[in-house]
Parts: C-alpha cells; sequence; structure tokens
C-alpha cells in the first residue's frame, strides 16, 4: 500500500493549460502588474487645459510620480482598472463602489512638496454644486443660502476624494506659509515670487501700425487673430514675461504693459467668499496656509478662512449659535489642525480655477509630482505639424 498518497508521482504527467487558460492568466497578471505601477509608481496624465500656459500645454501627455510624495494608499480600492471615476465610453456610469472606504494613508516619500512644485492633487472642492451653466462653488452658495438649503434646492457631485477630477497647478505656498497677492504678484512670508518665465499674464500691446508683417509674430503664439480690439492698434492677449521683453524691442510695437482688466477672467468670487474681504484674482491676503499641528484662534476673523478646512476635511461638526463658534458640539475658541495644506495656482494667471477661488489644498487630496513631458500632439497644427517635437522627454519645472 502507498502510505503517500498525497503526493503526486514523479513521472505524472503535468496537465497542459488551455491557450484560452494562458490568455487569460497573461491578461490579469498584466492588468494586476499596471495597476500597481500606476497606483503606486507612476502614471500618465494629459492636459486638458490652458490654465498652466506655457509651462505646460493643452495636449501635453505627462507622467506623474506617486513616489515622489509617497504614494496614497487607494481610499475606494473597489473600481473598474485604468479607470478614473466613470466608466469607458460612459459619461454617468460609476467605475467603483463607494460601499468601502479606507481612511487616508500615504506610504513614506523621496520629499515634500516644495514651493514652486507642479503638483497634481484632487479637485478639493468635491461637492461642487452640478447645476447648468453654473459654476459657483458649493462653499460660497452655503455661505448665502445654508448647507441644507444648498442641498435640497442642488444637485450635488458628491464622489470620494481620490474620485475626484484631477487637477495640475504650481505649489505656490506649503504649510505654515503666509501668502498674499498684489496687483497680480504672489507675495509669499514676505518676499515676492514673480511668475516663471512660462508664466502667463493678460498684456495690452498697442502697435505703431497694423501694416507689418505678421509672420514676425509666429514664434510667440499670441493669436492676434482671435483677441478683438480693445482700442485702436491694441489688443489684449496672453503672454509671459519673457515674451513682454521681446515684444517691446520690435519696431513696429508702440508699448507692452501687463493689463489689469483681461477679458475672460475666471468668473466669481476669490476665497473665502467674505463679504468683509474685498479682495479679487490680483489682490488678497495675507492668508497663513494650515499645516498639521498649528492651532488657530476661533473668531469671526479666521472662520471664513479656515471655515471648510475644519468642517469638510477635517471631518467637524461646526455651528454658530448666537455668535459663538461650536466643534462637535463643543464651545470653540481654538482649533489645531491635522492635516498639512498647500495653496496651489495656475502658470496662466489669468485663466486658472486654483486656490484664489476654492482655497486650500488638504495633503490627503495630493496625487503625485509632475516629471517630463513624455508626448505632446497640437490638434490645431497641420498633419505634418502636430507632435510638438520640441517638447518631448521635456521635464517639468
Amino acid at each position: 500500500m502507498n502510505y503517500k498518497f498525497w503526493q503526486r508521482k514523479k513521472d505524472a504527467t503535468k496537465k497542459k493549460k488551455s491557450k484560452t487558460r494562458e490568455w487569460v492568466d497573461a491578461i490579469v497578471f498584466a492588468v494586476v502588474a499596471a495597476t500597481i505601477i500606476r497606483v503606486f509608481f507612476i502614471e500618465a496624465y494629459t492636459i486638458p487645459s490652458g490654465s498652466m500656459e506655457r509651462s505646460l500645454l493643452i495636449g501635453d501627455f505627462l507622467f506623474v510620480s506617486k513616489v515622489n510624495y509617497g504614494a496614497r494608499i487607494p481610499m475606494t480600492p473597489v473600481a473598474f482598472p485604468f479607470a478614473h471615476h466613470t466608466m469607458p465610453l460612459t459619461t454617468s456610469t460609476k467605475a467603483y463602489w463607494d460601499g468601502v472606504q479606507w481612511k487616508y494613508h500615504r506610504l513614506p516619500g523621496l520629499s515634500k512638496i516644495k514651493r514652486n512644485d507642479v503638483v497634481v492633487f484632487n479637485f478639493p472642492e468635491g461637492d461642487t454644486v452640478a447645476v447648468e451653466n453654473q459654476a459657483e462653488s458649493y462653499y460660497a452658495l452655503e455661505r448665502s443660502l445654508g448647507r441644507q438649503q444648498v442641498r435640497s434646492t442642488f444637485t450635488i457631485v458628491d464622489r470620494p476624494v481620490d474620485k475626484r477630477e484631477n487637477f495640475i497647478k504650481r505649489c505656490i505656498g506649503i504649510p505654515g506659509d503666509v501668502i498674499s497677492m498684489s496687483n497680480g504678484i504672489a507675495n509669499v512670508n514676505g518676499k515676492n515670487e514673480p511668475l516663471k518665465n512660462t508664466g502667463m499674464m493678460p498684456y495690452r500691446i498697442e502697435f505703431k501700425t497694423m501694416e507689418f508683417n505678421y509672420a514676425a509674430l509666429d514664434e510667440f503664439n499670441l493669436n492676434l487673430g482671435s483677441s478683438p480690439a480693445v482700442a485702436a492698434n491694441t489688443y489684449i492677449v496672453d503672454a509671459s514675461p519673457e515674451i513682454a521683453e521681446k515684444l517691446k524691442t520690435l519696431d513696429f510695437v508702440k508699448s507692452v504693459a501687463l493689463s489689469p482688466d483681461a477679458p475672460g477672467a475666471v468668473p466669481g468670487g476669490v476665497f473665502p467668499n467674505d463679504p468683509n474681504r474685498v479682495w479679487n484674482r490680483d489682490n488678497f491676503g495675507p492668508i497663513k496656509i494650515p499645516s498639521k499641528g498649528w492651532t488657530v484662534k476661533i473668531d469671526s476673523v479666521t472662520m471664513p478662512l479656515y471655515y471648510r478646512a475644519i468642517r469638510t476635511y477635517e471631518g467637524n461638526k461646526v455651528e454658530q449659535k448666537a455668535g459663538v463658534w461650536y466643534i462637535n458640539d463643543k464651545v470653540a475658541t481654538t482649533y489645531t489642525f491635522k492635516m498639512d495644506y498647500y495653496w496651489m495656482m495656475g502658470d496662466n494667471r489669468h485663466n486658472s480655477a486654483d486656490s484664489r477661488y476654492w482655497g486650500f489644498v488638504p495633503e490627503d487630496h495630493i496625487v503625485g509630482k509632475a516629471l517630463f513631458v513624455w508626448m505632446s500632439w497640437d490638434s490645431t497644427a497641420s498633419f505634418l505639424h502636430k507632435i510638438r517635437w520640441s517638447r518631448l522627454f521635456m521635464g517639468i519645472h
């Protein structure tokens, strides 16, 4: 009798996998491996808008590192592979199941976020009001109408943090910084932080005459034809400081100056939508960016700035009764923050929805650091010039 019947005989023939089984195994392995790389190491993104021009252009395809700041453990672990928040070829079918939600955790990273890093993050105002032709922030409506009134009147898009839209901006302020802006120039901790040479602002260009060779402007990509004249021989166009200096040297250009009243600006009030603060997109602050462990005094001056962070991002119940603030049903005179926060702004300053409109970006919304452009596609160019060859494998700074 064979007492080792549970052992396979050495000469037993191994059952060969069918072709179908081999293909299934290969596909499963590829999906799992690609998902691990995408979640914990590196992910591809594309630039859909001009808010970072000309640092990043519409049609740039870039890689974003999850390793630099530490990969974020998925907060919504049950999701369709390679989809973000909606299923492919659909506009509303969810690509995830929010029945399981994990708390925010992040693996150790190579470095912390630094000022002027180009960062990808989830849109912080996830519960944006979804109303046709309305872009007003939920926060602004809540302050004017009240939370219950807003939620009973409007349709709310309220996705999990890691399934909200991905945004890419430049980090202007890190935790603990004091940020302000005067005449379009950002100031951090008392020091002016001018735009990078790639950053765009509206400039008013006055020509001596319109009888010149327009090809001389081709290198600047000013789109003069799509910019209506605001006065005789005068146009307002988006340009970088470097381009503005070059334009001044042209013999047919009379003057070039920053334009304070540019068309096409992002509509709506600026953060924190406080009637007691007469702020706008070019002049605001000072604002102190919260850092983990920092304790702020609770009063009528500070609460408009930090109300959303305390309630929405850090999950507290916040109420005001008879002029007294309550946090989690207890009288509150101070609050200590649990997370770090950041101030993000687009390089195309007058055509960027950023922290000036919706405030701080919490650390649990950070996705990763933009590394380099691997492909750049100009959909408006002719067939032979659609690929922007000079931008291929260009580092992002």
